[in-house]
C-alpha cells in the first residue's frame, strides 16, 4: 500500500497513476510491495529531518527510512518540494519528470541500489531513467 501525506500545499497530480506505476517498479526488482509513505513538505521540514536524525545540517531533495524485510519493500519517503523544483530548474527538465526521478529514487534504495560511488550512482541513474520510462499516462 502507497499512501500520501501533504505537509505543504502540493498534491501529486493522480495518486492512483502514481501508485500503480511505483508497484509496477517494485515488481520489476522482483520485490513485493508493502507499506510506502510519501511525505511531500518544504525545505525547512526537511532540513529538520536531515538535522534531528541524520546529523547533516544541508539541504537535499529526498530522504527515506528504509524499512524493508527481504523482498517486502517498505519505507518513508520525505520530499522537499522546493528541492525538486530548484532541481528541474538546475538540470532543466520538467518539474514533474524531476518528481518522478525523485520519487523513485528512494523506492530503487529499497531495492537495493546505492549511491554512494560514482559507479553505484551512474548505475542508479540508469536504472531511475529506465523506471521512468515504465510511466504512463492515461489517454482519454
Amino acid at each position: 500500500m502507497i499512501s500520501y501525506n501533504y505537509e505543504i500545499d502540493f498534491m501529486v497530480p493522480d495518486e492512483d497513476l502514481y501508485s500503480s506505476w511505483i508497484e509496477n517498479v517494485v515488481v520489476s526488482e522482483g520485490k513485493q510491495l508493502g507499506e510506502l509513505s510519501y511525505v511531500f513538505c518544504d525545505d525547512e521540514y526537511l532540513l529538520d529531518i536531515n538535522q534531528q536524525y541524520l546529523d547533516h545540517d544541508t539541504l537535499t531533495d529526498i530522504i527515506s527510512f528504509d524499512y524493508t524485510e527481504g523482498d517486502v519493500v517498505s519505507g518513508d519517503i520525505f520530499i522537499s518540494v522546493d528541492r525538486v523544483q530548484d532541481n528541474a530548474s538546475d538540470f532543466n527538465v520538467s518539474f514533474e519528470d524531476e518528481l518522478k526521478r525523485v520519487m523513485i529514487h528512494g523506492v530503487l534504495h529499497y531495492c537495493g541500489y546505492k549511491d554512494k560511488s560514482e559507479s553505484d550512482e551512474v548505475l542508479m541513474r540508469s536504472k531511475e531513467d529506465e523506471k521512468i520510462k515504465m510511466f504512463h499516462v492515461k489517454n482519454f
